[in-house]
């Protein structure tokens, strides 16, 4: 698992909202709103470059501190609207929490290591999760949770939730016996493909008799 160290996001109050936000992107500013832990919705403008910048290695359970005009605030990144064409920030939520109550999220989960597994016996990585779901201090957060597929040496070999290390400041609430990720065969893995392929046509065949059977 990995954390962060601070970071500072500075920020200024907004006024200008709705379809005249435009004006600001093209002034080089990112508009957002910070909401949350004992605070009304606050329209916020950050620097376009600086939050790009600083945003595009933070997850959902990064902690940053969001520093409106002098006054901070510990928060956690929400959402990020994006012009994907353009690859520029459109908008950014903040959700401020605080520092001594315990809060749930989701937190990414990064695999890492090359599995004996692939190479020895043709075998398939199939991650069944992409997260576990924790709880813990805003603080204690991990910024993602590494799982190290090095150990999975034979096809059936399998990480549960339950296998993975946390610091004992973090309560996985992801039920323990959950697959994180196995090692399968190269034909199960096809079986299984095949399976999910043709599952379609036998509901829309289902579908289509169903209609026949109704307009008789």
């Amino acid at each position: 698992m990995d954390k962060m160290e601070k970071i500072v996001l500075h920020a200024t109050h907004r006024s200008v909202t709705g379809k005249k936000v435009g004006v600001l992107r093209r002034e080089g500013k990112l508009p957002g709103v910070l909401y949350g832990h004992h605070i009304d919705p606050t329209p916020i403008t950050l620097n376009l470059r600086e939050a790009t910048k600083v945003l595009s290695s933070l997850t959902g359970s990064s902690l940053v501190t969001v520093d409106v005009e002098g006054k901070e605030f510990a928060a956690l990144v929400r959402e990020k609207q994006r012009n994907y064409i353009k690859n520029i920030l459109l908008h950014v939520d903040f959700q401020a929490v605080s520092l001594t109550e315990k809060i749930r999220t989701a937190v990414s989960i990064e695999m890492v290591g090359n599995s004996p597994a692939v190479k020895d016996y043709n075998g398939i990585i199939v991650q069944s999760l992409s997260e576990l779901e924790v709880e813990s201090l805003p603080q204690d957060l991990p910024e993602r949770i590494v799982v190290d597929i090095s150990s999975l040496k034979e096809i059936g070999s399998s990480i549960l939730v339950k296998d993975i290390v946390f610091s004992d400041k973090v309560q996985v609430l992801t039920d323990g016996a959950e697959v994180v990720v196995v090692i399968t065969a190269a034909k199960e893995e096809a079986e299984v493909e095949a399976a999910a392929a043709a599952e379609p046509e036998v509901i829309e065949k289902g579908k289509k008799e169903e209609e026949e059977a109704q307009t008789k």
